[in-house]
């Protein structure tokens, strides 16, 4: 049912009545939908320019309408993911259609299937046991160095490299040797349910996923073919743990030690539960960090000023060895244009809850069953929050100004009880990844501009295209 624009009456005799959500007019028929399938994160922009920081938007035909608020302050993103976050929940649409799709891993459930796979999988996520990946990211990078080095191309599209290289780093820490058979299957299968799944969020009317459509079928098909591959790698690890007369968590990989995870309050993770975890680890650990890599490395080759200022700092750091963990804190201001990149290209740009309780926000009240949507890709932009916002400058995260900030003016890893599990990883993964690359190779920008668009992450719909010129001898 559609929400109506009026203030409804106060409950409190004698109150002031409540404030109108503001919001974009739109189509007399379909309000906002056009401007929203056309350019979402553009039409966020726009909302927050004309009507602040709690917007109301709708979307489709009368009966079939949806409505959701846009939360766009620091502040109101604090109260949606930390503060106040049991008052909003992951019922939104968009992550129905992802527990459909990749199962009810950590980034679907809820309530105590959450809680109880969080202290489960936490364990594999501590910074020593992260910083134990080390190797394994440096290893792909080095892989990626050397192929460019004899693929006698002098310029690559950096959307699909960093892609294949942070797949093949998170399927080497998931599998082990098994990384190529995975990187083949989810290059396949990934962008047909990611389509599907986007799609069928934002429709009103939804066809049944048991009916014989062509999509629905070819969806089927790719979960399939997932499903089918984790199933047997990881009966393959506890066959290999049994035959070996040890236990299925002698693996270092962290397929191992997630099959071997348990406590005694929370049991362990049944074989269904480790594919759930396996594929969400697959979809959010590479995809997000791809993003961060790709549009890292092209910002830097736009601005040859602060690549040289980053390049400096990692031949000064490493010199010629390979980077480890310990390099992450010694590698300042690279970590601060990685984090200058995450604002202006957050690989999460929008946030989706589910209001369970009436809330105020900003002056506003959010009704209860409302959806909302806070947006990375807009808080990131706020000219009151960062002075000139689409200028590139990794010294607006010096330490200091960092401090002088609100905790939410930047939220790439979302916060509260939902924060990414993965950020260290991620953050490790990037750093490492990007001095390698920095440190073999010279970047010139061929593309000026990456148009892109929001799906389940942000998605670049043209190319990163960079000239290499190799440093030191890194061509020969």
């Amino acid at each position: 049912m559609p929400m109506t624009e009026s203030p409804s009456p106060s409950s409190h005799p004698g109150s002031a009545p409540e404030r109108a959500i503001p919001g974009p007019a739109g189509l007399p028929v379909l309000g906002s939908m056009l401007d929203l399938r056309r350019d979402s994160l553009g039409t966020f922009l726009n909302a927050r320019r004309a009507h602040g920081d709690v917007v109301r938007l709708e979307a489709g035909p009368p009966g079939l309408r949806s409505v959701f608020h846009a939360v766009f302050a620091p502040e109101g993103v604090q109260q949606i993911l930390a503060s106040q976050a049991t008052n909003f929940r992951k019922d939104h649409p968009l992550y129905e259609e992802v527990r459909q799709a990749f199962g009810n891993g950590l980034l679907t459930s809820q309530d105590t299937d959450y809680l109880r796979q969080r202290r489960l999988v936490q364990p594999l996520f501590t910074k020593r046991r992260v910083d134990s990946y080390a190797a394994a990211v440096t290893t792909e990078a080095d892989t990626l160095v050397d192929h460019w080095r004899t693929a006698d191309a002098h310029t690559v599209d950096l959307i699909p490299e960093m892609n294949r290289l942070a797949l093949r780093t998170v399927a080497r820490i998931l599998f082990g040797l098994d990384a190529g058979a995975a990187e083949d299957a989810f290059h396949r299968c990934a962008p047909v349910i990611n389509a599907y799944v986007v799609r069928r969020a934002y429709v009103p009317v939804k066809v049944p996923r048991n009916w014989p459509t062509p999509g629905n079928r070819r969806a089927r098909a790719a979960t399939d073919e997932l499903n089918a591959l984790c199933d047997r790698i990881i009966a393959d690890r506890r066959a290999a743990g049994s035959t070996a007369g040890g236990a299925a968590d002698e693996g270092d990989d962290l397929l191992s030690l997630l099959a071997a995870a348990g406590n005694d309050e929370d049991g362990s993770l049944d074989a269904t539960e480790v594919r759930e975890q396996v594929l969400i680890f697959l979809l959010a650990g590479h995809e997000t960090t791809a993003t961060s890599l790709a549009f890292t490395l092209h910002l830097l080759a736009r601005h040859p000023e602060e690549q040289a200022r980053v390049r400096e700092e990692i031949d000064r750091v490493l010199g010629d060895r390979i980077p480890t963990a310990a390099d992450l804190d010694r590698l300042p201001y690279l970590t601060q244009a990685l984090k200058e990149s995450m604002r202006l290209y957050p690989a999460a740009p929008v946030v989706s809850r589910r209001a369970v309780e009436a809330t105020e926000i900003g002056g506003f009240r959010i009704p209860s069953g409302a959806d909302v949507v806070v947006a990375p890709w807009v808080t990131h932009r706020n000219p009151d929050l960062w002075e000139d916002p689409e200028r590139f400058d990794p010294q607006r995260f010096a330490p200091e100004r960092e401090a002088e900030r609100h905790r939410y003016a930047w939220f790439p890893f979302g916060g509260g009880p939902r924060a990414c599990i993965g950020q260290h990883f991620s953050m490790l993964e990037s750093v490492l990844a990007l001095a390698m690359v920095l440190r073999a190779y010279e970047l010139d920008a061929v593309d000026q501009e990456v148009p892109v668009a929001a799906g389940i992450t942000l998605q670049a719909t043209g190319p990163a295209r960079v000239r290499l010129r190799p440093r030191d001898g890194a061509g020969e």
